[in-house]
């Protein structure tokens, strides 16, 4: 893409989204959250047993905004399965409580570890 050349933290992204099935960028990290939204995220996807990987946007000033305007999202955490964007806090928890989540990680060909 001609952003990443433009933006190297959208370039970064794409690196992480490509190299990883199953993507979580949030404040904080999987063992300690920094906000309960991420925590949520986190707490689900551990009920699923859903490896994922776990992305500190509090770490990195440039990715906690770059992220948003990667999706033009404007809130963290971001959840992403096989590049793609799935959603935020309350559509990951929609979509949990629906029994859609684990179905749409696994059709897109991500085991869980149970």
């Amino acid at each position: 893409m001609d952003s990443d050349i433009a933006n190297p933290v959208h370039g970064k992204i794409q690196a992480e989204l490509d190299t990883n099935d199953v993507v979580l960028f949030m404040k904080g990290t999987p063992v300690f959250p920094q906000c309960g939204f991420s925590a949520m995220v986190v707490q689900i996807l551990n009920h699923l047993e859903i490896p994922f990987k776990g992305i500190d946007v509090l770490a990195d000033s440039s990715l906690r905004e770059g992220i948003k305007e990667f999706t033009n999202w404007p809130t963290i955490p971001q959840l992403y399965v096989k590049g793609e964007f799935v959603g935020g806090c309350d559509i990951v928890r929609e979509m949990y409580e629906n029994n859609e989540l684990k179905d749409h990680v696994t059709t897109k060909g991500v085991a869980s570890t149970s």
